[in-house]
């Protein structure tokens, strides 16, 4: 049986760019980008997982954290359904490196490279970004 996954995902900002790490589906030979971030444990609110799966991936702390929207993301992986439900939040790095490297590194549980990605190339079809709907989400909030 299939289940819907929660998730919380951070939406970091460097300007007009976005902090993501990048994926690959190789059922349909597609790169992707997604903010950082995760599944929701049970009995774990959606900020919680938030602040610990940014210790998990990049061994960084958030500040300013917000909830700014959730979005249903029904979606196929790898030739295979999935639905999930995503917090999103607004989040700064309380390590200001960060935001001076293009190349942030790698995501540290499953080694995916994080980097900043400029929006412009997701609004104009050259990078896919998802949860579905979050780059119309950004480019309202802008």
């Amino acid at each position: 049986m299939t289940k819907i996954r929660p998730l919380a995902l951070g939406v970091i900002r460097r300007g007009e760019d976005l902090l993501v790490f990048e994926g690959r589906d190789n059922a349909k030979g597609e790169t992707y980008h997604r903010p950082l971030g995760g599944g929701i444990e049970f009995g774990e609110t959606a900020v919680e997982a938030l602040h610990r799966e940014f210790q998990e991936e990049l061994a960084a702390e958030l500040t300013a954290v917000e909830q700014i929207a959730v979005l249903e993301n029904v979606f196929t992986f790898e030739g295979r359904p999935g639905h999930e439900i995503v917090f999103l939040f607004t989040a700064d790095l309380a390590d200001k490196t960060f935001y001076e490297r293009d190349e942030v590194g790698v995501v540290l549980d499953d080694g995916a490279r994080v980097h900043w990605l400029p929006l412009a190339e997701v609004v104009s079809g050259k990078a896919i970004l998802y949860p579905d709907g979050l780059a119309d989400l950004l480019s309202a909030q802008d």
